[in-house]
């Protein structure tokens, strides 16, 4: 049982230290950064990647890929806002509206995860397949009309209402985290997820439903990439088929450097979720510390890189890497 826990803290160490430098070299770059307004601020940019990072690690500690969030976050908000109080529509369905985005999303995801795991696609071919998929539904939904901006007050100011001194879409994003933290820590899918990961041979050989636990997590990755659609609508209180643009080159690098290879078997829901935190809080202090926009790309970069290398050097004889 110790070695089990040693194992579980021996990463979040390194990743909370990192995230404890940044903190206070910004605070002292601009002492507004360690504002409570400003954490808060984190807290709720934070809260959309968190959620994709959660179908997106079990997607790579499977051994494959996941590309598709952007499209069908792009598809199920478009989906979403159109069925709820909209300038553009005169319909509410309230609940149902939340049903038929989710749906959609899991059904982008179900069917992203029976080509890859029936048909044997390569699952970077068959998620790019599925972002342009989505992305082309979101165009569609968007159309050519009046731009589709919500009408219900309450809805559009959810996200950054505060529950216990944290905006709700924080509160929402860690349920969500906390959810997937203990599906692959307890229960058969998980351990399925880091089976296959490791060696999927062996696992078809145990008796393991490899190709049915391939599409469920494709399927559940799909399902939170559009949970992740419908409250970046909310947060931006309008709809647009490109409002995941920019998630992956968060979510994915939160995963690496978090510890999970690759090539999947590797890694824990707990570190990504720290590597998320990482990059946003490293976004947010060069905002704040006045770095010219036009470097900030450039600089965000150079520190991405040396974060990777900190994180994952004392345990390179363990990680692997992608060919």
């Amino acid at each position: 049982m110790q070695d089990h826990l040693s194992k579980i803290w021996k990463g979040p160490i390194g990743l909370i230290a990192s995230i404890a430098v940044l903190i206070l070299l910004f605070s002292v770059l601009n002492p507004r950064f360690a504002s409570v307004e400003n954490l808060q601020n984190v807290l709720f940019q934070v809260s959309v990647p968190l959620i994709i990072l959660v179908g997106t690690s079990m997607v790579i500690l499977m051994g494959s890929i996941d590309l598709s969030a952007q499209g069908v976050m792009g598809a199920a908000g478009m989906t979403w806002i159109l069925l709820s109080p909209n300038t553009r529509l005169e319909i509410d369905l309230g609940i149902w509206a939340w049903v038929a985005a989710l749906g959609l999303g899991l059904l982008l995801g179900l069917a992203t995860g029976v080509i890859y795991a029936k048909l044997r696609v390569p699952s970077f071919v068959v998620t790019l397949g599925t972002w342009y998929v989505g992305l082309g539904i979101g165009i569609i939904l968007y159309g050519n009309g009046m731009l589709p901006s919500l009408t219900d007050e309450a809805l559009a100011r959810w996200p950054t209402r505060l529950t216990l001194g944290l905006p709700n879409s924080f509160w929402l994003a860690a349920f969500v985290a906390v959810a997937g933290a203990l599906v692959m820590q307890f229960t058969h899918l998980g351990r399925g997820i880091l089976a296959i990961g490791n060696n999927e041979l062996i696992a078809r050989s145990s008796g393991l439903p490899v190709s049915l636990m391939k599409v469920s997590v494709f399927g559940l990755a799909g399902l939170l990439s559009a949970l992740a659609g419908i409250l970046a609508t909310m947060q931006l209180g309008s709809g647009s088929p490109d409002i995941g643009n920019g998630q992956l080159f968060t979510v994915i690098p939160a995963a690496v450097i978090g510890g999970t290879a690759l090539s999947g078997g590797e890694g824990g829901m707990m570190r990504s979720t720290l590597g998320v935190f990482l990059l946003i809080i490293l976004n947010n202090g060069l905002v704040l510390a006045g770095i010219n926009p036009d470097y900030q790309s450039g600089v965000f970069g150079a520190i991405l890189i040396v974060a990777i290398v900190a994180v994952a050097w004392p345990e390179r004889s363990r990680l692997k890497v992608a060919k």
